[in-house]
């Protein structure tokens, strides 16, 4: 059995658990292609676990009468392997605590396209829907690294620099094919639309917009585009750019998901990996928990989007919302498991909660350090939400994640996971030496980035922009190591806690300087990882 549409009426596989669509696809179809209402960017596993699902369920409740359109924006593969050739179907497998699987085919994507310049077909399809009057939301899950234009000097990103010099002629790098998409809705009349990102970044909407306007604004420079059009992005009374605050745990595809899926009768279930290197299958596996608040900006209007469970409220509200989750009630524990659990040996998140002591280093996070200052959004709970995490989420034993995974681009990730608790502290005149297991997690950062484990085998680092930038301190690091050079361990480790693009304040000089360095000194012998932990959580 293979998954195209030919299986939408195969009532065996309700026998077996599956929930099929019930909407009137062609129906759909056509009216997702005269009024189009929502396109997305990023066809990656979080969208069709929760975005396209969630529409699913509106459209089988006629909620909704138009699908999605799904935009691959770098690994085009995606569009045509796992899209194009299963008629944009995926299966979502959502990973319950007690072991249960429940299995949905969903229908929602209608139409999928590349974002691909030397694609001309899928090109001019892209800027009819953008041409189109009735098109009210582009939404986004292309990572935290997909809004960045400058370099770490702050010099625009070499492959933003030629298509800007191009005059967006066939584009290359992503937004500016997004903002050639935009000229043309601001030629067909101004039209307004809101830029959603649903990435799981602080502020991620500010983000997009200042990387779109500063872009734009180049383009100005050399009479690419006009002034009415920096102006266009500009006023949100035309493009909008809502905050937004995503929460749902989806991992790369599952071993023993695929095993059930066969079971069950399907051939095609067999994850690949792209030419980009990217590990996908016709499937996604989540957890069941799903959170998404969006700010209330739409001035092309909206669909009732709430009705299958986003929160729509007001700016600050999202604001707060997302500083509870980021700052305290799970990303902060995530970082801290990603680290430990490199350092420890362990390949999954939940195997972590079984360890006693890095259960207790991260209620101590959460409860003892980080609820002292967090932000209460009021909308959710948050010792309801940290409870969630840490008694459900965390230890669900169907869910697959890796401390490897989640370990990506820390460094991106410090300044607003724990760095934000620290200026709280700060600002509040809280005792910052009170603080013992946020140090810990800093320490044992740099202590991860030896790439040796508590047993003192060696282990691959994850990607992290920063990481070749970081290699010249490790190297030293490395050398004061197997020197013994206590003072020479010092100085590299401060100056690493000096970056302030890193932890968001130069902790060098900080009164929390002296307790990492020696919570790093302490994890450098044999076994001296867990003994740490162990020393700090009691």
């Amino acid at each position: 059995m293979l998954l195209n549409k030919s299986i939408l009426k195969d009532k065996s596989l309700v026998k077996k658990g599956y929930k099929l669509p019930s909407f009137n696809y062609e129906m759909v179809r056509e009216s997702t292609k005269k009024t189009p209402k929502w396109i997305h960017f990023g066809a990656g596993n979080l969208f069709r676990a929760y975005q396209a699902k969630v529409a699913q369920e509106l459209l089988d409740k006629d909620v909704i009468k138009e699908g999605i359109i799904v935009v691959g924006g770098c690994d085009y593969e995606i569009t045509r392997k796992i899209f194009r050739e299963h008629d944009n179907l995926s299966v979502v497998a959502t990973l319950k605590a007690d072991g249960s699987i429940d299995k949905t085919i969903v229908n929602s994507v209608i139409f999928s396209y590349s974002l691909d310049s030397n694609n001309e077909g899928d090109m001019n399809e892209l800027v009819k829907i953008f041409k189109n009057p009735s098109l009210q939301m582009a939404s986004f899950t292309i990572t935290e690294k997909g809004y960045m234009y400058l370099d770490n000097e702050g010099n625009i990103l070499q492959g933003i620099r030629e298509d800007i010099e191009n005059k967006l002629i066939k584009p290359n790098s992503y937004l500016v094919k997004l903002l050639y998409l935009l000229k043309h809705r601001y030629e067909n009349g101004r039209l307004p639309l809101a830029l959603v990102s649903m990435d799981n970044c602080s502020h991620n909407g500010d983000r997009l917009k200042d990387a779109l306007v500063s872009i734009a604004m180049e383009l100005k420079k050399n009479n690419t585009v006009d002034e009415d059009f920096v102006e266009y992005l500009s006023d949100e009374r035309t493009i909008s750019y809502p905050l937004t605050m995503i929460d749902k745990i989806t991992p790369g595809p599952d071993k023993s998901v695929e095993e059930v899926l066969s079971k069950d009768g399907f051939t095609d279930m067999k994850p690949i990996i792209t030419s980009r290197n990217s590990y996908v299958a016709p499937f996604v596996n989540s957890e069941e928990c799903q959170y998404l608040v969006i700010e209330d900006k739409f001035p092309n209007g909206r669909d009732e989007l709430e009705k299958g469970g986003f929160i729509f409220t007001d700016r600050e509200t999202v604001d707060k919302v997302e500083k509870m989750k980021v700052g305290t009630c799970l990303n902060p524990l995530h970082t801290a498991l990603a680290i430990f659990g490199c350092l420890l040996s362990y390949e999954k998140i939940s195997e972590e909660m079984k360890d006693e002591d890095l259960v207790n280093l991260i209620k101590m996070i959460a409860y003892k350090e980080g609820m002292k200052v967090v932000i209460d959004p009021k909308i959710i709970s948050p010792t309801e939400f940290l409870d969630a995490v840490i008694n459900t989420r965390l230890p669900n034993p169907f869910m697959p994640d890796t401390p490897q995974r989640i370990a990506t681009d820390t460094s991106q990730k410090l300044s607003v996971r724990f760095g934000e608790t620290l200026k709280s502290y700060e600002r509040l005149g809280l005792d910052m030496l009170s603080l013992k297991a946020i140090p810990l997690v800093l320490a044992g950062w740099i202590r991860y980035l030896l790439g040796y484990d508590d047993k003192h085998n060696s282990f691959m680092l994850s990607s992290d922009p920063l990481l070749e930038n970081l290699e010249e301190k490790i190297k030293e690091l490395k050398h004061g190591i197997n020197n013994k050079d206590e003072g020479k361990i010092v100085l590299v480790v401060k100056d690493i806690l000096s970056r302030k693009d890193i932890f968001g304040l130069d902790l060098s000089d900080s009164v929390l300087s002296s307790r990492i360095v020696e919570y790093f000194m302490d994890m450098l012998e044999l076994g001296g990882v867990r003994k740490t932990i162990r020393k700090v959580v009691g």
